[in-house]
């Protein structure tokens, strides 16, 4: 997905123009340079590839107009100011519409090439981020289940990408309820075979005759197909592979070897780490284990998650507070940090129905969402402690669910978020490409 960060320069001297492309350029950028803000705006849009470097004093569109456009057009594209000497105050007023950063002529070659490179850095992640959700279905019921900031959940989504892209076969292990059929569902929708046939086959408590019959056949006349012929060409996905008896699990990598590379159907195999300490390898004969995980994924424990958790929380009580009729439960600051420390063994599936307990307790205007933690994993351990996270991760959780929770009041209005949480402009804007919040998600 790495692509090569252009570098506009807007400038209406040519000479500077000339100098700060030459510099850039040695440094490995692409650049482009133009001599006004009204010939770069013909090139610069919303998912412009880079970053934009520009005087801040220009005839025609002056740089503080020519920023504020660019601001309406894309928030998170990162505009390097150019000054003069004794502009410093236009340089900090540029800093509240958005701009990435300053610098004051004359300044040190070295020193425009640091913060164009940290500038660019941020911008590919942005766009990276920007092309992983287009790639997962633009908005589709697919990519709004997989949402999280978490470092190991950006990991998952480039995973899907990458692996969805192959026709391998792929095995997916993790806990009960952290979302295994949801990934293959997500492999499949980015792969090639997206126009395909998808077929979840269950192996768990399945009388072993019958589950043969019906994978590989032969049924009787007038059955439906078996499923590997109904997934022919399309994605086959067996949940709970460990459940799979030893001797289908023979007949299973005879029709793997039997299709050859690349194989026509490819096979999810989704595999339930419910024991401690037990992995896939253990229940699968190694034969079989090697052909299926050769491309892994392994899905994280929501305990695992951070800041995660109470992104998915304030979700799925946005949706149930939808569905019936009320407000969503507000978070105190120490329900969040309950929230992030409970140990979580069901997973998503029991952070969905805390979720809608605590709509319907909110909707009574009874009980808190602490005592349906404590509830909930009455046999746990208390649900306050460390666990060694440190309190950054604490914070920042808590900071981004206010910053959500603000903008979706707000309708995505900037201004009225920046005034209710007493914020300059660039900060929000920092903050909300930090954790990945994007304007367009709350506009209305």
């Amino acid at each position: 997905m790495a692509q090569v960060m252009k570098i506009a320069i807007v400038d209406d001297e040519q000479d500077m123009r000339q100098s700060i492309s030459q510099w850039l350029s040695l440094s490995g950028f692409q650049t482009e340079t133009y001599p006004s803000a009204a010939d770069a705006l013909k090139t610069i849009g919303a998912d412009y590839p880079g970053v934009v470097v520009s005087d801040i004093r220009m005839p025609g569109m002056d740089g503080m107009d020519f920023l504020k456009k660019l601001m309406s057009l894309d928030s998170s594209l990162p505009v390097i100011m150019i000054t003069g000497h004794g502009d410093v105050p236009m340089a900090v007023e540029a800093m509240r519409v958005g701009a990435f950063d300053f610098l004051e002529k004359p300044f040190n070659p070295d020193n425009m090439t640091r913060l164009v490179k940290k500038a660019s850095h941020k911008r590919r992640m942005a766009l990276d981020a920007r092309a992983l959700r287009k790639e997962l279905g633009d908005g589709s019921t697919i990519m709004k289940k997989l949402i999280g900031a978490s470092p190991v959940m950006s990991r998952l989504r480039e995973d899907i990408l990458d692996i969805g892209q192959s026709d391998g076969h792929v095995l997916i292990e993790g806990e009960t309820g952290t979302g295994k059929t949801l990934v293959a569902h997500a492999l499949h929708a980015v792969g090639a075979k997206a126009g395909k046939k998808f077929v979840v086959v269950p192996c768990l408590g399945q009388d072993e005759e019958d589950l043969g019959r019906r994978l590989f056949g032969p049924m009787e006349e007038g059955g439906q197909q078996p499923y590997v012929e109904e997934a022919r060409g399309g994605t086959l996905v067996l949940e709970d592979i460990e459940a799979l008896p030893m001797a289908l699990q023979a007949r299973l990598l005879t029709w793997i070897n039997d299709q050859g590379t690349p194989a026509e159907t490819r096979i999810v195999a989704i595999c339930n780490l419910q024991e401690q300490g037990k992995t896939c390898e253990d229940c699968l004969r190694p034969d079989l284990f090697y052909r299926l995980a050769a491309m892994k994924i392994t899905l994280p424990p929501l305990r695992q998650r951070g800041e995660d958790i109470l992104m998915l929380f304030t979700g799925f009580a946005d949706q149930f507070a939808e569905e019936y009729g009320c407000a969503a439960p507000t978070v105190s600051v120490q329900e969040a940090a309950q929230l992030m420390q409970a140990p979580w063994p069901g997973n998503i599936r029991q952070l969905i129905n805390i979720s809608e307990r605590a709509v319907l307790q909110s909707r009574r205007g009874s009980g808190t969402i602490s005592s349906l933690l404590m509830n909930d994993h009455e046999e746990a351990q208390p649900v306050m402690t460390t666990e060694g996270k440190p309190l950054k991760e604490y914070v920042e959780a808590f900071e981004r669910m206010l910053i959500d929770n603000t903008m979706r009041r707000h309708k995505g209005s900037i201004v009225g978020v920046m005034e209710e949480l007493c914020l300059p402009r660039r900060t929000l804007n920092e903050k909300m490409a930090k954790y990945g919040l994007q304007r367009a998600d709350y506009l209305q």
